[in-house]
């Protein structure tokens, strides 16, 4: 089990003088330069980098035929400029990289296609890097979340998922059903609830920002370390939503004046460019600190995450490649740059 984000560590405590002193303990020797060193990766963690390779292979086989051939020449750049926009990566970031690539080929003298492909990897790593960040747990009291995205993104599915995995690291967390306007939607969240034995907040037919103000104030009376808000899906050209969100938002300060600490919006890679929308449309309303991006293992538009890199660098904080608990995961950008072209 990986930790999907950073927790704030705690002060160190200050020893009290013992009442007696113990003879002092003999020293282990210190490791001879035979000794193997500890594995890089624990298993599960190799386990979800082939999941990735698998997910994102609709995406990354249009690419990597580009570099059957023999030579590096006009013909492979534009190839390879063809398979870059299929793959949704957008115009802007398809110029990038290609002028980045030309750029490392040069310089390592490469002579064979293969060489491409690994220098793209490279320039594909280095332009996704800036969107790797680790979430933080701990510098506030509760830890304020609060999560949109359309419906049908799997929003309240992920929602499920990280709350497994902090309730796992023993933090408790207080779910806010406060997506009142999709039918079951509170009655999904319970189940999770249920399954991860955290407590929910819900009314009946009650105001989303209502169901968000008890919430935070319930986990701040209570002492719970996250609060995961979750909010109505909604298409970004529903103004009225949009709105509304943006109420919950202000409400949610009200209860706490730093919240909310986290706004995370979920998007589904099958829908391409179409995300980079939600997500400029999304942060202008809300400011978004960070992004979940889902079902990258039914998508051909894996791409997007460089034009969200390019265009719109808000930090991924997780990836999905199914719907099983496992397979959702920290963002890692030379991982998805390799899993991409594999």
């Amino acid at each position: 089990m990986f930790s999907f984000f950073k927790k704030k560590s705690p002060p160190p405590e200050v020893p009290s003088p013992p009442a007696t002193i113990a003879p002092p303990m003999a020293q282990p020797a210190a490791p001879t330069p035979t000794q193997p060193e500890p594995a890089p990766a624990p298993a599960a963690r190799q386990g979800w980098l082939d999941r990735l390779k698998a997910g994102l292979r609709k995406t990354g086989s249009s690419i990597t035929t580009v570099f059957t051939g023999t030579r590096i020449d006009d013909e492979l750049y534009e190839e390879l400029e063809t398979a870059l926009l299929v793959a949704d990566t957008g115009v802007k970031a398809t110029e990038h990289l290609l002028h980045d690539l030309k750029r490392r080929v040069k310089e390592a003298k490469a002579t064979e296609p293969s060489q491409v492909k690994t220098l793209l990897a490279d320039a594909i790593t280095d332009l996704l890097t800036p969107l790797q960040k680790p979430l933080s747990i701990g510098d506030h009291h509760p830890t304020v979340i609060m999560v949109a995205g359309v419906n049908g993104a799997g929003k309240t599915t992920s929602i499920g998922k990280l709350t497994k995995h902090l309730a796992d690291e023993g933090l408790s967390v207080l779910l806010a059903a406060a997506d009142t306007f999709r039918a079951a939607a509170k009655e999904q969240l319970a189940v999770w609830a249920t399954r991860n034995t955290v407590e929910i907040i819900s009314q009946q037919g009650g105001d989303p920002a209502a169901v968000s103000f008890d919430a935070v104030s319930a986990g701040r009376a209570r002492g719970r370390d996250v609060v995961l808000v979750d909010t109505a899906g909604r298409l970004p050209t529903q103004t009225h939503l949009m709105e509304e969100l943006k109420k919950i938002k202000r409400v949610v300060q009200k209860a706490d004046g730093t919240a909310p600490h986290e706004v995370l919006l979920v998007i589904d890679g099958n829908t391409g460019q179409n995300a980079l929308a939600q997500v400029k449309a999304f942060d202008d309303t809300l400011g978004l600190t960070g992004l979940i991006v889902t079902k990258l293992d039914g998508t051909a538009k894996g791409g997007v995450l460089c034009a969200i890199a390019r265009e719109k660098p808000i930090p991924v904080y997780f990836i999905g490649v199914g719907e099983k608990l496992e397979d959702l995961e920290t963002f890692n950008a030379r991982e998805f740059a390799q899993a991409l072209l594999s």
